[in-house]
């Protein structure tokens, strides 16, 4: 069976998400972590793709991104995984698989989904457990956005920045946005269409991919097709 193409599209953001072969660890000391995000930030850079957020979780990645062409993130996930895995393995004393097959991607729908996105991506930590606020998490963009560290390698969405007037206060807007855990119902698009590498969004924006794309779009069920009497 063909596998389903992913979709991508000038300007349009896309969460992205890489997880380890067999949920096995994609990072094993810090050096491991500062490697990827070099690697994240020069084929960004190489690209021209823009990074609005990202988490680097122990056997996987989430990523928050926006092309400036159709073949930019693809380009970027080929070099990362080409030089990462290179720069493990040799490492490490690996060999083999390091990621989970192909990584996942949903467009983003921008006024209703994007805020959620960013922080979906961000309280992947708190939601493991692993701390009580994102801002404990080292391996994250949450520092980044809230304004507690320097901007390098990301970029401010426009949509991040209209939270406020000026830097202080947008830097406030999105703080108070992690005062209370993801809702539900967005928790669940969220994972739903990363999972399906569908579009995420009401059904005009939907509607907008798929005529853009020129092609209609659903979910794929898993299994063999159903047999037609």
């Amino acid at each position: 069976m063909p596998r389903k193409a992913r979709m991508f599209l000038p300007d349009v953001p896309s969460h992205v998400v890489s997880r380890g072969n067999n949920r096995g660890a994609c990072f094993y000391t810090d050096a491991d972590y500062c490697f990827y995000l070099q690697c994240l930030s020069e084929a960004c850079s190489e690209h021209q793709v823009s990074l609005h957020a990202y988490v680097l979780m122990t056997n996987h990645v989430h990523l928050l991104l926006t092309p400036a062409h159709e073949v930019a993130i693809p380009g970027v996930m080929q070099s990362i995984g080409r030089r990462y895995v290179q720069y493990i393995n040799n490492t490490h004393k690996r060999t083999g698989t390091l990621w989970e097959g192909r990584y996942k991607a949903s467009l983003v729908e921008v006024e209703s989904y994007l805020l959620a996105c960013y922080r979906y991506i961000e309280l992947n930590p708190v939601r493991a457990s692993m701390v009580a606020h994102p801002a404990d998490y080292r391996w994250s963009s949450y520092a980044v956005n809230a304004g507690l560290k320097p901007r390098k390698q990301l970029v401010a969405h426009e949509l991040y920045r209209r939270l406020g007037v000026d830097e202080d206060s947008h830097y406030r807007a999105y703080r108070e946005l992690f005062s209370s855990g993801l809702e539900k119902a967005k928790l669940q698009a969220i994972q739903r269409a990363t999972t399906f590498s569908m579009p995420l969004g009401g059904s005009d924006f939907r509607e907008q991919i798929e005529k853009v794309l020129g092609r209609r779009l659903g979910y794929a069920g898993r299994g063999r097709p159903a047999k037609t009497k």
